[in-house]
């Protein structure tokens, strides 16, 4: 609403309709942090979601960060194609949406690789449990478009503050725990170690 008042005493008062314009402002808020194909948050959330949760480390304890990378997932593209592949990155996304508490976050980083944020966590040991739980489901078959596809999972960890306090830190923490994690066989999960640096 807005009110004019008028030279005689009296005022105009115009109502207008902003429906339409809060409802783009809110589509643009979610395409800027929102990933389009899975409907996850993308690594512009996730960065501001990390840094949320380091500055309240100390109130709510250490954070682990959780770089998952599917295996075998470039040869779904190259056999089944593209709309597979999507199709694919859909269902992975629910899998790991279902494998997480309400307090931890999990985005679509890029391509076929998805980041955890696990906060709070009390021992190395919840990081480890939930890294189990995400290899083995994300092993399980997926039935897409008739096909049965398998693919696998190989995942990274670092731990807040132990392996750094800044998120472009622990996310590089994390993102060489897991390339050590596929060197050394698919399939499974590395914490990083200060050598791997």
């Amino acid at each position: 609403l807005t009110r004019q008042r008028m030279e005689n005493g009296g005022s105009v008062v115009i109502a207008e309709d902003i429906t339409d314009r809060r409802k783009a402002e809110e589509r643009i808020h979610h395409l800027a942090h929102y990933d389009s194909l899975t409907d996850l948050p993308n690594r512009t959330y996730l960065h501001d979601a990390l840094q949320r949760m380091l500055s309240d480390m100390r109130r709510s304890g250490p954070l682990a960060i959780l770089f998952v990378d599917l295996d075998q997932f470039k040869q779904v593209n190259d056999t089944l194609g593209h709309p597979r592949g999507d199709e694919l990155l859909r269902a992975v996304a629910g899998r790991l949406r279902g494998l997480l508490r309400r307090s931890d976050v999990v985005a679509r980083f890029g391509g076929d690789e998805f980041v955890v944020l696990q906060s709070p966590v009390r021992s190395t040991a919840e990081a480890t449990e939930l890294a189990d739980r995400i290899v083995e489901q994300l092993s399980y078959p997926y039935q897409i478009d008739g096909h049965q596809i398998v693919i696998g999972a190989s995942v990274g960890i670092a731990m807040a503050p132990r392996d750094g306090v800044d998120a472009d830190s622990l996310l590089k923490n994390a993102d060489m725990a897991l390339y050590h994690a596929k060197v050394g066989g698919r399939g499974a999960w590395r914490f990083f170690e200060p050598e791997m640096d």
